[in-house]
């Protein structure tokens, strides 16, 4: 058979592969070919013995020569076969590859699903949420000017910031790169700048953890860099919620990214370390993004999905691809209701 016979008998598969991929971005499209049949002739070999019957078996051995031929060349000339699974086979929840997975429904409170959920861990900047209540229920100037300075520098982790010492941005653009991108700087001037210090904060985010119920989490500084900041699965579920209420930190966590200017220089853009708050799909209420060594890279939203407020808590997963692409397979699953709640 020709080449462009070839490609052409595969048109018809070709094109629903294509559009299956396209409406599918995040999710495996597995393509399995079914062998193409192989027919071998065996050669006919008789034994001279009488006329009568030396010509039966000419006839016969004509016969089966003829049925091979034919056989040989439907099985060339027959497509072949490309499987698709649906979804619903190509997505499982094995699929999702964080260590920590807990999805529950906030309208009904049921899990639906989890993963390696018990027990505390170290929450990296996910801690800035919590960090975000605290600044905002202290009701302090939004505009007032805050000085980023040497005691913001990371003495943990040596961590990199585009906030230079000596840069000075208002409480609300503090807190708005604190969360948006993580900024951990800021998150650490907008604490020292709280009545009573870096010593009050600390003991202001345990006290609201108490307060909203998140027993087995623990708080030593705002930013998320010291791996002492512990939680659960549960308890970050607790404190989405009460971020999600504060509509100043719905907004920041969401936006895709903010220009700011430190005092006389040029304006800096910051954008969200989630790349899933850009995608037109979801409808993300709160999101915060986190990462150190002893964590793995973390990622809690609550996004509405199905008409319903759903949380979602990835702990510990090796690569930042990983953890959005997780969230997008729990998102397919939850679309096409395979997970029911536990």
């Amino acid at each position: 058979m020709g080449f462009l016979t070839y490609f052409s008998s595969r048109k018809s598969w070709l094109a629903p592969l294509v559009c299956l991929s396209l409406a599918l971005p995040m999710s495996e499209v597995i393509a399995q070919s079914a062998s193409e049949s192989a027919t071998t002739t065996k050669k006919q070999t008789t034994t001279k013995q009488k006329t009568t019957t030396t010509t039966k078996a000419s006839s016969t051995a004509s016969k089966k020569t003829t049925k091979a031929k034919t056989s040989t060349k439907t099985s060339a000339t027959r497509p072949r076969q490309t499987l698709i699974p649906s979804a619903s086979k190509a997505t499982s929840m094995g699929a999702v590859r964080s260590n920590v997975v807990f999805v529950q429904d906030l309208a009904s409170n049921a899990v639906v699903f989890s993963r390696n959920d018990e027990g505390v861990r170290p929450i990296a900047s996910i801690s800035k949420l919590m960090t975000a209540v605290i600044v905002v229920d202290a009701n302090q100037n939004m505009n007032e000017i805050i000085e980023v300075t040497q005691a913001d520098v990371d003495q943990v982790k040596h961590s990199r910031s585009r906030l230079a010492v000596g840069a000075k941005l208002s409480r609300s653009d503090m807190l708005h790169i604190a969360l948006m991108s993580s900024e951990n700087r800021a998150a650490n001037a907008l604490a020292r700048n709280y009545p009573g210090g870096m010593t009050a904060f600390v003991a202001a985010m345990n006290q609201k953890a108490k307060q909203l119920g998140m027993a087995q989490s623990h708080f030593v500084e705002p930013t998320g860099l010291s791996s002492e900041n512990v939680s659960t699965p549960r308890d970050l579920v607790k404190l989405m919620q009460a971020a999600a209420s504060r509509s100043a930190i719905s907004q920041y966590t969401t936006d895709d990214q903010q220009e700011v200017r430190a005092g006389n220089k040029a304006p800096t853009v910051f954008r969200n370390t989630n790349a899933l708050v850009m995608n037109p799909g979801w409808d993300i209420k709160v999101s915060k993004t986190g990462f150190i060594n002893e964590a793995g890279q973390c990622l809690v939203m609550v996004a509405r999905i199905n008409n319903r407020d759903v949380a979602i808590v990835l702990l510990n997963a090796e690569g930042k691809g990983t953890r959005v692409v997780d969230a997008m397979r729990i998102k397919q699953l939850l679309l096409s209701q395979q997970v029911a709640a536990l």
